[in-house]
């Protein structure tokens, strides 16, 4: 449960991502620069933190090691995951982003096949537990129900803008994620790995703002400074707590889609917050309906973390 609690936590400071993508956009900041300052301004405070931990150097043998899966995975793990979610915050507002964004529940159920354990000598592959997979389902019927007033409102094509992106990004997080997991094997902790990442992505961040200056110019300083909000907050703050979550349960499939299952509750953070700081009205009767089927489904898989938990101290 202290895994459920910290994924929590992790949604807290993830919601802040949503709520200052939307201002950005509103202000008429490019999604460039919102994806690209993200990771500028996570640097300096990762190396600083993984310095003083004197893990630099463990962390640069393992990269120099493995080169080319550190720049698959963290491109897959980061890039895919965040430049798709900062570009379709132009369509819609946060709270919408972030409820088709709890579609990564689903996903990282999905792609349990795509993984093995080591058990003595054997190599067994991941099943996808069925379970976790219905009650993910669950939170799936409360994505689609918060999107259907959208859909009555806008064009097709700005829709599919607003969500395909998203389910990209959905995939990508937990894939990029669990590989990079698989990699370092346990040899590296959270603020090593993310450090890694971050910086074996920084070269499609850097093409991505030469992308921006030549098409938008330079970023605004209320756009500089709400990235580095974000790149505190969210890239710093929620992603250590996230992983060191799903770390500590990495073995267990179930246990991992319960933790990846803690981010629907940033739906409510994303609401309360764009209500306080962006006056956007309340969601209506059915988007409501869809948030509490979202927070439902994330509390049958706290449940039933609770009680696989159990069974196993019993035993």
């Amino acid at each position: 449960m202290k895994e459920i609690a910290l994924g929590i936590l992790a949604a807290l400071f993830f919601a802040v991502t949503f709520i200052l993508n939307r201002s950005m956009d509103l202000e008429g900041g490019s999604w460039l620069w919102s994806a690209s300052l993200r990771y500028f301004f996570m640097l300096p405070f990762l190396i600083g933190m993984v310095y003083l931990r004197k893990g630099w150097k463990p962390l640069a043998n393992e990269m120099k090691s493995q080169p080319s899966k550190w720049l698959l995975w963290s491109f897959v793990g980061f890039v895919l995951f965040y430049a798709p979610l900062t570009f379709a915050a132009s369509f819609g507002p946060g709270w919408i982003i972030s409820g088709t964004w709890q579609f990564t529940i689903v996903a990282g159920i999905l792609l349990a096949p795509l993984f093995v354990i080591k058990i003595g000598n054997q190599t067994i592959r991941q099943k996808i537990p069925i379970l976790s997979l219905l009650i993910s389902c669950v939170i799936l019927v409360g994505i689609i129900l918060i999107q259907i007033p959208q859909a009555q409102s806008v064009t097709i094509e700005t829709l599919l803008l607003g969500i395909f992106p998203v389910i990209i990004a959905a995939f990508a997080y937990p894939l990029g994620n669990r590989k990079m997991m698989e990699v370092v094997g346990g040899r590296l902790d959270t603020y090593q790995r993310v450090l890694g990442m971050t910086i074996a992505s920084l070269p499609t961040w850097i093409v991505l703002a030469i992308i921006a200056l030549f098409t938008v110019g330079l970023p605004s300083v209320s756009q500089i400074f709400q990235s580095l909000i974000v790149a505190l907050s969210s890239g710093v703050i929620a992603t250590v707590l996230f992983f060191i979550a799903t770390d500590r349960v990495r073995e267990d499939q179930g246990k991992l889609a319960a933790v990846e299952a803690t981010q629907s509750t940033e739906v409510l953070f994303v609401i309360i917050g764009e209500m306080l700081l962006l006056s956007i009205p309340l969601p209506d009767s059915m988007a409501l309906i869809g948030i509490a089927i979202i927070v439902i489904g994330m509390l049958l898989h706290s449940y039933h973390t609770f009680l696989a938990n159990r069974a196993v101290k019993l035993n």
